[in-house]
């Protein structure tokens, strides 16, 4: 059997930058990375809390490293970006993971929740794209993977603000991928669903809110973290070379029902 009609779906040689991975989508895109062959550099707040996600990525028999990075503030990124580039040589593959919102209904959101969830969810990510996207253009390659949100494209009460910013990094997605496409650099997004995560954990638990996510996922269930780390592990790897621009849903029919 020839291997031109095998899909590729290893990262082996690769290196994959993964901010907020110390939990939750963050953590498992970087253990599932890792289980694919990466070598990971781990973006996390404090380089204390990425201690135990490294260990557990080097005895998978791959290289990690944390590097501090606080979206709120562009020193600690680009410093971060410097020294995961000096560790490695190079990145092969941006995930921005980090986001936030805090909820409220429009007519209550303050401007200092409102200015937090914007530097953090566009600033941030956009700089901390910017960074690496210079190295990436440097060498010629790149993955770029935007986690986004089905509150990018579907509305939620309480969260305009969030939905806004998801919004915009849908359309920077497809700008970013058209803009540097001529330096073979992809970029992507993922728009998950109610995912089981640490933050979403509280409100999940919640019988009458449980019943209402549930009652508009066709499919039936909460999302788990590794069904997004599987879609940012394809948009990595070779399987996904000719995909820029997409936002990949992964909200079990939400969008559709």
């Amino acid at each position: 059997m020839t291997t031109e009609f095998t899909p590729k779906f290893d990262l082996a040689g690769k290196v994959v930058l993964v901010t907020g991975a110390s939990r939750g989508i963050g953590r498992a895109c970087a253990l599932a990375c890792a289980g694919c062959g990466a070598d990971m550099i781990v973006g996390v707040r404090s380089k204390a809390d990425g201690a135990e996600l490294v260990a557990e990525i080097e005895r998978m028999g791959r290289r990690a490293l944390a590097v501090q990075m606080d979206l709120t503030d562009l020193a600690t990124v680009r410093a971060a970006v410097a020294e995961a580039h000096a560790a490695f040589g190079r990145i092969d593959v941006l995930v921005n993971n980090v986001g936030l919102g805090p909820e409220n209904l429009a007519e209550n959101v303050t401007e200092e929740d409102f200015d937090l969830t914007v530097n953090v969810n566009l600033k941030g990510t956009f700089f901390t794209t910017q960074a690496v996207g210079r190295l990436m253009i440097a060498q010629k390659s790149g993955r770029i993977i935007n986690i986004s949100s089905q509150a990018g494209t579907v509305t939620l009460k309480g969260e305009a603000i969030y939905c806004m910013s998801k919004a915009a990094i849908n359309h920077l997605t497809r700008c970013l991928a058209a803009e540097w496409a001529q330096h073979k650099i992809a970029v992507n997004s993922v728009a998950p669903t109610f995912i089981w995560t640490d933050g979403t954990r509280p409100s999940l638990a919640e019988p009458d809110f449980h019943a209402h996510v549930l009652g508009h996922i066709p499919l039936g269930r909460i999302g788990d973290p590794i069904d997004v780390a599987g879609t940012v592990v394809f948009l990595a790897s070779p399987a996904a070379s000719m995909i820029t621009g997409a936002n990949i849903v992964v909200d079990g029919g939400w969008s559709v029902a």
